[in-house]
């Protein structure tokens, strides 16, 4: 099997959540131990072996392009008009990944290079496994995606099931791997409930046609910094 060379990095968002602190910069290009926490994420997917970069830019996108204009990876940038899911986002990747599996991830998620290595291994390595994806042991997966494993496949996930709802403890840590068919998937999401088009939907829908989905349990350092609280957290 092929080797993982190509990532995909979803970085369009304004973060609401960070108040002001985004009213110059999009949340990814927030400093974290000085330097973006986007500039860490691609640091660490070249560290993983990744080559070529696709970034989903939408809101502040040209300060990512200025900040990136030198670095030493090659980077592509793809612009996202309308922000509408983070299925939205990964089909606007499409041209990019061609017919090569591809990482994907997002821009504000804290994580270690070999976290990402672990979780292109099973597209790598296991002919037969269409996807995978990180976990993350939580007390309860309410904010984000509950994920349910059964002899390290999943089973079943649910995108922001109500508090106390869940019987799993794994949370979906925001790293994927796919190959290229997950835009079929893609292409048959429906709008959610929050009015977005969601991967956990495509995910869901491979899980339900009989696809294998490999489980990765996150080992490093993760965090997803949304709040202010989680930039607070590295100082």
């Amino acid at each position: 099997m092929s080797k993982v060379t190509k990532a995909v990095v979803l970085a369009a968002g304004k973060g609401t959540r960070m108040g002001n602190l985004t009213e110059e910069l999009p949340k990814p290009m927030l400093p974290v131990a000085g330097k973006p926490i986007l500039e860490h994420v691609l640091d660490r997917l070249g560290q993983a072996g990744i080559t070529d970069c696709g970034l989903v830019t939408g809101y502040r996108g040209e300060v990512i392009e200025q900040h990136f204009a030198s670095y030493p990876m090659r980077l592509v940038y793809i612009h996202q008009e309308t922000i509408n899911g983070t299925a939205g986002a990964a089909r606007l990747a499409r041209s990019f990944t061609g017919a090569d599996p591809f990482l994907m991830t997002f821009g504000d998620i804290w994580s270690e290079a070999a976290d990402y290595r672990r979780v292109m291994l099973p597209l790598e390595e296991e002919p037969d496994t269409e996807a995978s994806l990180a976990v993350k042991y939580v007390e309860d997966p309410f904010q984000g995606a509950a994920v349910y494993v059964d002899g390290g496949f999943i089973s079943r996930i649910i995108e922001k099931p109500p508090k106390g709802t869940s019987s799993t403890h794994w949370n979906s840590a925001g790293i994927f791997c796919f190959r290229p068919r997950v835009f079929e998937e893609i292409d048959r999401v429906p709008l959610s409930s929050r009015g977005e088009y969601e991967i956990t939907s495509a995910i869901e829908q491979m899980v339900e046609g009989g696809r294998k989905l490999r489980a990765v349990e996150i080992k490093g350092a993760w965090r997803d910094i949304g709040r202010p609280e989680d930039l607070a957290a590295f100082s």
